[in-house]
Parts: structure tokens; C-alpha cells; sequence
């Protein structure tokens, strides 16, 4: 305590300032493959400047990176190999899918497209448009953040489950 009598310490629940933490923290890992891909590193640009939340440390290995960014087609080919992205990422992960195609197939409504990256990874915020606009991206962004603070991301979910499967 100081000499005017002033707290020098605060209280909170450990939970709560893990999720601040990490919710100020994300690490995108970006999966562009077709015209949204270039929206997404538009965004990244000055002219919209992620780096606001904390997002401006693109990593291109999953196992350094927490936000996985699906940005474009995912043809039934490259569906194995997000799967297997996702699962080299660390826990807690979370997932963006950018885009009509990524969300839904898009107008690609066809035997070789994945009609929806949520048939291969749970995904936490879907980003409408086609391409969908730079700001849709840090909308998305800033919804996620709030996701996190609130516990109501997937893996926040399952972490949850199994805390409760144990007691």
C-alpha cells in the first residue's frame, strides 16, 4: 500500500486476464487462395492498418500463429491440407472464413469445391461478400475479440466441456 493509502495492486479473475491477453494478441496465420486473398493483404496495408488490434504479426507457420484467416475457394483437393493446418495449430485457435466461397461454395457449386469451410474446421466469425470489403475483415476481427472476452469461441467451448467432463 502506498503512503496516501492507495491500492498499488488490482483484482481480477485469472480467467478473464488470460482472455485480455489473448484477445489483444492474435497471430493470424492467412490462407489466401483466390480474389479475396487480395482484399486480405489489403487490409493488412496502411490504409487499414490491423496493427490497431493487435493483429499486424502475420505468421506463415502454424504453430506460431492462433487465428486462422480462410480467405478464397477451398477445392476438396486443399480441404485435407487446412485440416491439417488447423490441427498444427496451438491452442486456443480460431478461424475466419473470408469471403462467400470460403463461407458457402460461393457461386462454385460444384463437385470439386468444399461448400463451406465449416465441413473441414469449426469456424468462429463468417465474413459475407464477394469479395467482401477490407473493413468487413476488421468488423470480423473486432467481433472475434469480443467473442474471446465473452468465452464464446469455439475452443473456449470446448476447454469449458472438458473442464467440466473432469469435475
Amino acid at each position: 500500500m502506498a503512503k496516501d493509502g492507495s491500492a498499488d495492486f488490482f483484482t481480477t479473475k485469472l480467467d478473464a486476464l488470460i482472455d485480455w491477453g489473448r484477445k489483444n494478441s492474435l497471430y493470424p496465420l492467412t490462407f489466401g487462395t483466390s480474389c479475396c486473398g487480395i482484399e486480405l493483404m489489403s487490409t493488412l496495408a496502411s490504409g487499414y492498418d490491423m496493427a490497431r488490434f493487435g493483429s499486424e504479426v502475420i505468421r506463415f507457420s502454424p504453430r506460431q500463429s492462433d487465428l486462422l484467416i480462410v480467405a478464397g475457394i477451398v477445392n476438396l483437393k486443399m480441404a485435407p491440407v487446412l485440416r491439417n493446418i488447423y490441427d498444427q495449430m496451438a491452442d486456443p485457435k480460431w478461424v475466419i472464413s473470408m469471403g462467400a466461397c470460403a463461407s458457402s461454395g460461393g457461386i462454385f457449386n460444384v463437385y470439386s469445391v468444399t461448400q463451406g469451410i465449416d465441413t473441414v474446421v469449426p469456424v468462429d466469425v463468417y465474413i459475407p461478400g464477394c469479395p467482401p470489403a477490407p473493413e468487413g475483415l476488421l468488423n470480423a476481427l473486432l467481433r472475434l475479440r469480443d467473442s474471446i472476452t465473452k468465452g464464446e469461441t469455439h475452443t473456449q467451448r470446448r476447454e469449458r466441456m472438458l473442464r467440466e467432463k473432469q469435475s
